[in-house]
C-alpha cells in the first residue's frame, strides 16, 4: 500500500491509500478519484513530508482519549456519508459488481456493499482496487 496526501481545487487536503503508484495513476486517469470532503473531481497529489521509519520498531500508540480522536471519527463519518450519498448500494453483490467494473463489463461508477472474507481475498487476487467503508459507531 502507498499513502498520498491529496488536495482538491478547493484546497481540501486528505490522505488516501492505494495498492501502489500505478493504481493511483490508473484511477486518476479514469476519473475515479474525488475529494473526500466536497466530492470535487479536480484532485492532485499534495506536497508531503517523507515518512521516516523508526529504528526501534516501536509503533506509535493512540487511544480513544487522544485529543484528535473525535475529529478523526467525524472525518470518517463524513467520508462514509459521502460515499453512501454518491455511490450505488449493491448489497451482497459487491464482489460481482466490482469485478464487472474492473474488467469493463459494466459502467464505471462508485459502488458499496458487503463482501465475505473469501470474496475480498478473490478481489485482491484479481487486482480489483477497493477500500473498506469505515463503520464508526456513535459516541458514548
Amino acid at each position: 500500500m502507498i499513502q498520498y496526501t491529496l488536495q482538491c481545487s478547493q484546497g481540501h487536503r486528505y490522505d488516501a491509500w492505494f495498492k501502489n503508484a500505478a493504481a493511483y495513476d490508473e484511477q486518476k486517469a479514469r476519473g475515479l478519484i474525488a475529494c473526500a470532503q466536497c466530492g470535487g473531481a479536480e484532485v492532485e497529489k499534495a506536497p508531503m513530508a517523507p515518512a521516516v521509519a523508526r529504528t526501534d520498531g516501536e509503533r506509535v500508540k493512540l487511544s480513544a482519549a487522544h485529543p484528535d480522536a473525535q475529529k478523526f471519527r467525524e472525518m470518517l463519518r463524513h467520508y462514509r456519508q459521502t460515499v453512501m450519498s454518491q455511490a450505488d448500494y449493491v448489497g451482497d453483490r459487491f464482489a460481482e459488481e466490482a469485478r464487472k467494473i474492473h474488467f469493463e463489463e459494466a459502467e464505471a461508477r462508485g459502488i458499496y456493499g458487503e463482501a465475505t472474507r473469501d470474496e475480498v481475498a478473490g478481489l485482491i487476487d484479481d487486482g480489483v482496487d477497493f477500500l473498506p467503508l469505515p463503520d464508526v459507531g456513535e459516541d458514548n
